[in-house]
């Protein structure tokens, strides 16, 4: 066919070798054509397989083994050939009937007349190759599809490891002047994600809370040394600027509604401190107006605290921080939250025992 590069191939379906010959002839001028002649439906199935890529079928319909008929149902009803056009050969109106209700695409009678044969060959020719074409641009397309969301998949996996170990390190330079350890908000971040869990929040939430959670402290970048290392008690007025770590937080990770982990670090940052009875700071909200993510860092990061060796106190013993976490049932911790965490608290123990404390890391006050 013009302007196709590939050479089409043409399969005639007669058992009589004369037609056969007189299609060839009246087919040789078909630019760029292959004729392929066969004498039955079996033959021409046989020739289908051996010749890939046959563009269309010229066929009989009154053959021995395998008639016309039986090979156009054959033909239709193939996956791998249903689109290949088949013009059958016949000049009966029941017949032409039948065989365009069976999916024949065109037909011819005898004798044939050579310019209209070539026409109709050359038709059906272009409209499979353009069939073929965009089948062809499609599957490159859905490849291409497909290799891109692979590669943006990709991407989007290494950008939330990005994002995790970005929020791992801020968590720690504000770690770094305090007394707490990395280690520590590690412990809090992979506990976070699995009380979470427990608490019913989905998948994705609990991943971003995962990456959020060791931004809870991110605030105390902005304490001044004097109060943020000072080994005793804090006065009232000492402990006043200490709570603002929750708004400096939220303040450095604020305007970023378009980045979900990090909007999710300014809530943390700012409502960890909140108490489940209103007492808590910076904002003194009560139940359930804090936000879930507040709730659940809160109990953690009071649990670590007090599991917790430091430079100005011993680490308490499991059972009695397990006491004391029973106590805020209902004034500092949500009771739905604390009741899943003691049921289940053999998960954080090992989250403990996972993430120690590097003694390297303690600084003493």
């Amino acid at each position: 066919m013009g302007g196709m590069d590939e050479r089409t191939k043409i399969l005639a379906v007669d058992d009589v070798e004369f037609n056969l010959r007189i299609l060839q002839q009246m087919l040789s001028d078909v630019d760029s054509s292959d004729f392929i002649g066969v004498h039955n439906g079996v033959e021409a199935l046989e020739a289908l397989e051996r010749n890939a890529g046959v563009d269309i079928v010229l066929l009989d319909l009154h053959m021995p083994v395998m008639d016309g008929f039986e090979t156009l149902n054959h033909l239709k009803k193939s996956e791998k050939y249903s689109e290949i056009p088949v013009i059958v050969i016949t000049s009966d109106n029941s017949e032409i009937l039948k065989t365009l209700a069976m999916g024949a695409n065109d037909f011819m009678a005898k004798p044939y007349n050579a310019e209209e044969l070539k026409l109709r060959v050359r038709n059906h020719i272009r409209s499979k190759k353009l069939s073929d074409l965009s089948r062809d641009m499609n599957k490159i397309l859905e490849a291409e599809v497909f290799r891109k969301t692979s590669e943006l998949r990709d991407a989007l996996g290494m950008s939330k490891l990005a994002e995790f170990e970005i929020s791992l390190r801020l968590g720690r330079a504000a770690e770094f002047r305090d007394r707490e350890t990395g280690t520590h908000i590690r412990r809090v971040s992979e506990m976070s994600r699995e009380l979470a869990r427990l608490a019913g929040l989905s998948e994705t939430e609990c991943e971003i809370l995962r990456y959020a959670s060791p931004l809870h402290d991110v605030g105390k970048i902005g304490i001044p040394d004097s109060i943020l290392l000072k080994p005793g008690k804090l006065d009232a007025a000492e402990f006043q600027i200490m709570k603002t770590h929750t708004t400096i937080g939220a303040k450095i990770l604020s305007e970023a509604e378009k980045f979900p982990l990090i909007d999710a670090g300014r809530i943390v940052a700012l409502e960890h401190h909140e108490k489940w009875d209103g007492s808590g700071y910076p904002s003194g909200l009560a139940g359930t107006d804090i936000h879930i993510y507040g709730r659940l860092v809160m109990l953690l990061d009071v649990f670590d605290a007090l599991t917790s060796e430091r430079p100005y106190k011993k680490a308490f013993p499991l059972d009695q921080a397990l006491g004391v976490i029973e106590e805020g049932r209902g004034l500092f911790f949500e009771p739905r939250l604390v009741d899943l965490f003691l049921s289940n608290v053999a998960i954080f123990f090992r989250i403990k025992e996972e993430y120690q404390d590097n003694p390297d890391e303690e600084r003493s006050s």
